[in-house]
């Protein structure tokens, strides 16, 4: 009984492994379609040349794939991966699958800090309007996070109460970015609606260094606390009962999500559902383990993100969509389906 408990434990670890492994190859086709996909009419016989021999490509060509192409196909990949595992474990720290990175009001906090430098000139560090956009933006979404980590330590707070307290950041910061477009002139609320449309046309070597290095150890940390986080599936109590801190770890999680949140926000503006699908559809094929649930979360969001792109600027030809528009209209199906669900899980 025991070896067959085992050997069938075994078999399901493989399977998962595999749709893992799988999940990987379709990324790596979506990166070399973005990379193919764009204005400019490129061969892939001209970008394979640009790539591996750029000595031997021509100057135009070699700006389009390497300034251009490679920043945005790889910061698409990077900002999937960012909101999914923040979404991932928002879902599991909360025990709610409808929670995302925006259910704390990050992204919003993060609009709000953009559109700042946009519409009152509030130059942060003294340097150029767009970068300065970017970093008002993480520094509120940071602020956002540390005014809810203080919230956690006065008060002994539930998953409840921090979904409530994030909504009323929500509706704060939503209502504050009203006021600021009110304030906008029509050329600098164009710009606050391009951002909060989200777009990947900011991506460049710099952002991908960012992210990466953000992502990189947040990933790290998440995975070394998969256990601790799997058991809190279970319940508060029974974590507790297994010897977890679910207070530390709650902060933990809190503050990667954030990080990854506002880096991402940061750079590519406001993008929804990444967080919610990513991890939905890895928890349809893997269950709820976090060594095989995580990771194929953020291969899944990084491939929507990655997939996104490709469709932005394959479309329609010579037009670049934002990606913000995209997703929402991928995540709002998933969306209304895992309402559905919870609403006959709550009658059954």
């Amino acid at each position: 009984m025991i070896n067959a408990v085992s050997n069938a434990y075994r078999l399901n670890n493989k399977k998962r492994v595999m749709l893992i492994t799988l999940g990987l190859i379709l990324l790596f086709l979506s990166f070399v379609s973005d990379i193919y996909t764009g204005p400019g009419g490129l061969s892939w016989s001209q970008i394979f040349s640009a790539v591996f021999e750029p000595e031997t490509s021509a100057g135009n060509i070699r700006l389009i794939v390497w300034d251009i192409r490679l920043p945005i196909a790889i910061t698409a990949i990077l900002i999937g991966a960012m909101l999914a595992a923040a979404g991932a474990q928002m879902q599991t720290l909360l025990n709610n699958p409808l929670a995302d990175p925006f259910t704390l009001g990050i992204s919003s906090a993060a609009s709000f800090g953009a559109a700042l430098p946009l519409v009152f000139n509030v130059n942060i560090l003294g340097i150029s309007d767009g970068v300065d956009s970017s970093v008002s933006a993480f520094v509120f979404a940071i602020l956002t996070t540390a005014l809810l980590y203080v919230f956690t330590r006065i008060k002994e707070s539930s998953a409840e109460v921090m979904v409530l307290v994030g909504i009323a950041l929500l509706f704060a910061f939503n209502a504050l970015l009203s006021i600021v477009q009110y304030a906008a002139t029509d050329a600098q609320l164009s710009q606050i609606v391009f951002w909060m449309m989200g777009s990947l046309g900011r991506s460049s070597w710099y952002s991908v260094s960012v992210c990466g290095a953000v992502l990189l150890p947040i990933m790290l940390l998440f995975m070394v606390r998969a256990w601790p986080m799997t058991s809190l599936r279970m319940g508060e109590e029974k974590a507790r009962s297994l010897g977890v801190n679910v207070k530390r770890l709650r902060i933990e999680i809190l503050v990667g999500v954030s990080l990854l949140t506002a880096t991402a926000v940061s750079f590519v503006g406001t993008v929804g559902f990444v967080g919610l699908v990513g991890p939905h559809i890895a928890r349809m094929l893997v269950g709820e383990d976090q060594r095989f649930f995580l990771p194929l979360s953020i291969i899944a969001g990084a491939l929507l993100m990655s997939l996104t792109s490709v469709v932005s600027k394959a479309a329609t030809p010579g037009v670049i969509y934002p990606i913000g528009m995209i997703t929402s209209l991928i995540g709002i199906p998933f969306f209304i389906s895992l309402i559905l669900k919870t609403q006959r899980r709550s009658w059954s």
